[in-house]
């Protein structure tokens, strides 16, 4: 199966020049959605983790998946100020600015395995210092955990734990004459 096929590639979406992968496309197709969770869970499983971390916010659908199917805990990782009670913080650079990522304190204990899931890696600076928050609480990173890597943009390179994906995907997907147009679902 290529993904790729099923998802809807948005021109110029959030911001003029930038593609956005639309995974809507494959919610909507409950049984490629399994297959796809289905091939994330088998990678998540080899690893045997103790939780599931998804990132804000199209993460907590994949990372949500997976920890159901695997019957484990899942946490949400969430920008600053969108968590409830006690929480952990790290701060990470962007390319112009910062931004800080939060976990509830008491979600992720030490020594745990963590596997971290989100939709698509592009640049890596979230998913790292979603890595950098695990190890500030005592965890380990066994796998970041993606359906979709940018590759051009070299994410993975900035990752110090092991990076997993199902497909990759062309920064500029019109002109690798990959992408659906959104208008085609």
């Amino acid at each position: 199966m290529n993904i790729l096929e099923h998802i809807a590639v948005v021109p110029d979406f959030p911001k003029p020049g930038i593609n956005f992968y639309d995974i809507q496309s494959l919610l909507k197709n409950p049984a490629l959605w399994d297959s796809i969770v289905e091939r994330l869970v088998e990678k998540a499983e080899a690893l045997s983790p103790d939780i599931i971390l998804g990132i804000e916010s199209r993460g907590f659908l994949t990372g949500l998946s997976v920890a159901q199917q695997l019957s484990l805990p899942f946490a949400m990782v969430r920008k600053k100020g969108k968590l409830p009670g006690a929480v952990i913080r790290q701060d990470y650079a962007l390319e112009y600015g910062s931004d800080t990522i939060e976990i509830q304190n008491g979600m992720i204990e030490e020594g745990m395995k963590v596997v971290i899931a989100d939709d698509l890696l592009a640049t890596g600076g979230t998913m790292r210092a979603t890595g950098d928050l695990v190890r500030k609480v005592g965890g380990t990173v066994s796998l970041g955990l993606c359906i979709i890597e940018l590759h051009e943009l070299n994410g993975r390179k900035k990752l110090d734990f092991p990076f997993a994906e199902l497909v990759q995907a062309p920064l500029d997907p019109f002109a690798a004459g990959v992408a659906r147009a959104a208008s085609q679902n």
